[in-house]
């Protein structure tokens, strides 16, 4: 599948597959930060994208950097969104975490979503899990 890029700053690095296989697509850092413990920052990233309805741009966490306590905050984007992409993260740790310029901050997965109907009832159908929650499954 091939998607529409459009870079709106001359200094964007753009998104990159690093391995054959992966489905995260690096996002970069285009200044350097420090991010303060319980801090947060949005990233700019100097690109916005099209894709047909019927797909989502995800944005998610890097796994190496979300070891050190830094996590995403939201981040999906719609088909129709032209916009620059961007990614919050908050520092959730105790230190704080500094980005250089090019540093890679998420990384963004375009998928395929069903768009839905939805249907007002008064009933829904019985299932195992029921209206079991958090941990509704237990340790074991």
């Amino acid at each position: 599948m091939k998607i529409k890029i459009k870079k709106l700053k001359k200094d964007a690095k753009l998104p990159k597959y690093h391995h054959p296989g992966d489905i995260g697509m690096d996002l970069y850092a285009m200044e350097t930060i420090t991010i303060p413990p319980m801090g947060h920052y949005r990233f700019w990233h100097g690109f916005a994208l099209e894709f047909p309805e019927g797909y989502g741009a995800i944005i998610m966490d890097k796994g190496g950097i979300s070891k050190t306590g830094l996590h995403h905050m939201g981040g999906v984007f719609d088909a129709g969104y032209r916009g620059e992409y961007n990614t919050l993260l908050v520092n959730l740790s105790d230190k704080p975490y500094t980005f250089e310029e090019g540093d890679k901050v998420s990384q963004l997965i375009i998928t395929p979503v069903e768009i839905v109907e939805l249907e007002e009832t008064n009933t829904l159908s019985e299932s195992a899990r029921g209206k079991g929650m958090f941990g509704s499954t237990g340790k074991k």
